[in-house]
């Protein structure tokens, strides 16, 4: 892992040991000729920099976050809804998802959706949220709707008493991409990118320094691949149904490229076109999106696996930020007034991450656990006393009957 320690710090090779800058501005006499207690503090600083990096037990060192707005629990598990599938109201051409999506065994038709997530997902990591076998995957807070939902999923807790809206009000809390670009192993080694034009807020982009590529945001710099400036390009000419969200492939290539090319350490990309369309009731174009991001998901493990940079050195975990309801109104909808709306799922696969599959027993997590749990992976402690405790089958640390 490469390092970027600035201002106050400057790093050595190994990226978990820094060294106060102003020791290395000393002339050598001055150096030598350091008090006592200053050299006691920097040999303890060595010292204790040098035993976390030795100690550090877990292999992963960079780490991926993808969410899938909204996407529910019912067709991650079980492919297509009866109900929904060929309902003259919720598809614009009666039959024309059949053939892709449908058949009368759920199992078959869930890996027609995400052929990726069941034929590779499940099989190396673990795939949480199947509530037919009593697994539960919800989130804290009980309002049920996005800014609420990212928030704890990125903070570690729910705050329910000020995070009350989606309105584009910045963040109090601080997220766990924040507390990594505080530290100099990753500081500006941490991007994001999302379909949304809220997450600037939601990350708090003006106070953390993270940079945040959402909404319609082009891609910024002097040394832009042509690729992204094909995207900045083609992002101002194909126009999607919505003013606040973008189509996913804009937040998927451009997220690809900052892989490729910059080679963050942590990013979180943050797709969302399948809350969005289920909000407009279109089913088939959910469906459509979902297993699009199936393929996307394919991309991105198959981009980390081919660089040896990232291969064998990175966890990624797929989630969501609510779920939805479970009838043919209620499924547009989500919302604290809607039954099941605060029940969610994930994915993990990594280097540290026993290959459980499909958690097939009874069980109850929490969104707001990854926080901790991705700090743990790092090797790392949380430092926000009140975040929720890790996912410790995660961390191969608990093993399921």
């Amino acid at each position: 892992m490469a390092s970027s320690c600035k201002g106050l710090l400057q790093c050595t090779e190994n990226p978990y040991i820094s060294i106060p800058s102003f020791l290395f501005g000393l002339p050598t006499n001055e150096f030598s000729t350091m008090n006592s207690f200053k050299l006691l503090l920097l040999t303890l600083l060595l010292f204790s920099q040098n035993l976390f990096a030795q100690s550090k037990t877990t292999k992963t060192e960079h780490l991926v976050l993808v969410t899938l707005d909204g996407l529910r629990w019912q067709e991650l598990f079980g492919g297509a809804d009866s109900l929904l599938v060929d309902d003259t109201g919720m598809v614009e051409k009666p039959g024309s998802l059949l053939g892709d999506f449908w058949h009368s065994d759920p199992l078959v038709r869930r890996a027609k959706l995400f052929p990726f997530v069941w034929g590779t997902l499940a099989q190396q990591g673990q795939v949480y949220g199947n509530r037919y076998y009593g697994a539960k995957v919800d989130t804290q807070n009980k309002l049920w709707f996005s800014y609420p939902g990212y928030n704890e999923l990125l903070s570690g807790s729910a705050d329910d008493s000020r995070i009350r809206s989606n309105d584009k009000v910045p963040n109090p809390n601080k997220t766990f991409l924040e507390y990594l670009n505080e530290m100099p192993a990753y500081r500006n080694k941490v991007m994001a990118f999302g379909g949304w034009d809220v997450f600037p807020f939601i990350i708090n982009e003006s106070r953390s320094g993270i940079p945040v590529n959402s909404g319609f945001t082009p891609a910024i710099g002097t040394a832009l691949s042509e690729t992204e400036k094909l995207l900045n390009r083609l992002q101002k000419e194909i126009r999607g149904p919505w003013e606040s969200v973008r189509l996913d492939p804009f937040t998927h290539h451009y997220a690809l490229e900052a892989l490729r090319n910059q080679k963050p350490s942590i990013l979180y990309l943050a797709y969302g076109e399948t809350d969005d369309w289920a909000h407009d009731g279109r089913y088939d174009e959910y469906l459509k999106s979902a297993n699009q991001t199936d393929a996307y998901l394919k991309e991105i493990w198959g981009t980390l696996q081919a660089d040896p940079h990232y291969r064998d050195k990175t966890t990624l975990l797929i989630t969501v930020d609510h779920g939805r309801g479970t009838s043919k109104e209620s499924w547009k909808s989500h919302g604290a007034d809607v039954a099941g709306a605060g029940q969610v799922w994930l994915i993990a696969i990594g280097p540290d991450t026993p290959p459980l599959g499909e958690i097939k027993q009874e069980g109850q997590w929490h969104s707001a656990m990854l926080s901790r749990t991705i700090f743990r992976l790092l090797g790392q402690d949380y430092p926000d006393g009140k975040a929720a405790p890790e996912w410790k089958e995660i961390l191969g640390q608990t093993r399921l009957k």
